[in-house]
């Protein structure tokens, strides 16, 4: 039974976007993919964003998993494909302690096209 009820708090907590993200603010940022990542339980892409004074700083940005990122289209191949080298616009929910890391919610690709990666529900 303790088994059991630590188990269901991890998932849970697993799950907990809001616990990591400011879930109510949007950010948007446009720079280069440097690499992306379709694994499971959660995919991940890293943007090198140019800053002001020309220095840059890789914005890393949690996915969902690849297998809810498929059912939506999005992988390494096809017309919603990420590369690394694409030129891209992101829209997601920052982190609460400001480091550049996001819950990636949208990708306005290289043609223009915005694809919907997560809609930021607790469980994408």
């Amino acid at each position: 039974m303790a088994g059991a009820l630590l188990l269901a708090g991890s998932i849970q907590a697993h799950h907990s976007l809001a616990g990591v993200y400011v879930m109510d603010s949007d950010k948007e940022l446009a720079g280069t993919v440097v690499d992306v990542k379709f694994v499971n339980p959660h995919g991940s892409l890293s943007v090198d964003v140019k800053n002001a004074d020309g220095t840059s700083t890789k914005w890393v940005m949690t996915l969902g998993s690849a297998t809810a990122l498929a059912q939506r289209g999005i992988g390494k191949t096809g017309p919603n494909a990420i590369h690394a080298g694409d030129n891209i616009k992101i829209k997601f929910n920052p982190a609460k302690n400001g480091s550049p890391l996001g819950f990636l919610k949208t990708v306005t690709m290289p043609d223009g096209r915005v694809v919907q990666i997560s809609g930021g529900g607790p469980n994408e």
